[in-house]
């Protein structure tokens, strides 16, 4: 999938939700833990309720590998199951790998080979060896770490290499490895005036912005600073979408309410809103 698609993708939808699945077993429902493939059939309804309002997917990888061969069993099932229901939709590998030489290579191809996935999450602390690897592959992405939402990021991320913060050199270089076809980067919806600021200087890329929802980020405020001309956004909702059934008050299931209709109604207005500023 190229800039362009992705573009059409949005505008056909009306949205730019990308919908996470940290699908973690020990918050499904009772009688969803109980199913001999719980991942799966939890993912399946999310999918369900949601695949009208999503333009991208986004599995956490860390939720699929803890529970060995089945976990990577039902992210292959997953991802199967996304391209059945909308072979357009956007898939994204949340691995956060950022290894070099051979080592890279084996990841891409896993990720885009063998589990058919059209972009992976990558660190770049080892350089421009650990994401040209998964520059090769036509229609496949690098999404690169850029500037995150959790608060140490400050630790290295917001550092200045000479007069200029890392993760400033950071998105420059990249955008020199890579084109707006097949690289993106990502910045916390936690941190809304420095889309701004990186949009003086990377102003047609693509950037995947997590932290909207229980993160405390907004829709309004990313848009507002990181929408372009081309959309050039895709905000990630993981919890408030997946996990929108749980009681506030208790962090438990509530038997009264169906979990996939709940984050079918969630994804909803949030696209409602998105569809707002698609049309300004």
């Amino acid at each position: 999938m190229d800039y362009n698609q992705l573009y059409n993708n949005i505008l056909r939808k009306g949205s730019f939700l990308c919908t996470g699945l940290d699908s973690d077993p020990a918050l499904f429902p009772a009688f969803i833990r109980e199913k001999e493939l719980p991942i799966f059939e939890f993912n399946r309804a999310i999918i369900d309720a949601t695949i009208e309002y999503s333009v991208a997917y986004k599995p956490n990888l860390a939720f699929y590998e803890a529970e060995g061969a089945i976990g990577w069993e039902q992210l292959k099932m997953t991802v199967e199951y996304i391209r059945k229901k909308d072979s357009s939709v956007f898939i994204i590998a949340d691995a956060k790998r950022g290894d070099i030489g051979n080592t890279a290579k084996k990841y891409a191809s896993a990720f885009f080979d063998k589990l058919d996935f059209d972009a992976v999450t990558l660190a770049p602390y080892m350089g421009r060896d650990s994401i040209d690897p998964f520059l090769k592959q036509r229609g496949k992405w690098a999404i690169v770490l850029a500037l995150t939402s959790n608060p140490s990021a400050d630790d290295f991320e917001t550092l200045n290499v000479g007069e200029t913060p890392l993760y400033r050199r950071v998105i420059e270089s990249v955008m020199d490895w890579g084109s707006q076809d097949n690289t993106m980067f990502v910045v916390g919806a936690t941190r809304p005036e420095k889309l701004a600021q990186i949009r003086e200087f990377c102003p047609n890329h693509f950037l995947l912005v997590p932290g909207v929802g229980t993160q405390g980020g907004t829709v309004a405020e990313v848009a507002k600073y990181g929408m372009n001309s081309s959309c050039g956004l895709l905000v990630n909702v993981s919890r408030a979408i997946s996990f929108a059934w749980m009681d506030d008050e208790t962090g438990k299931y509530s038997g009264g309410v169906n979990f996939d209709k709940a984050a079918g109604e969630a994804a909803a207005l949030i696209v409602k809103e998105m569809r707002c500023f698609l049309a300004s």
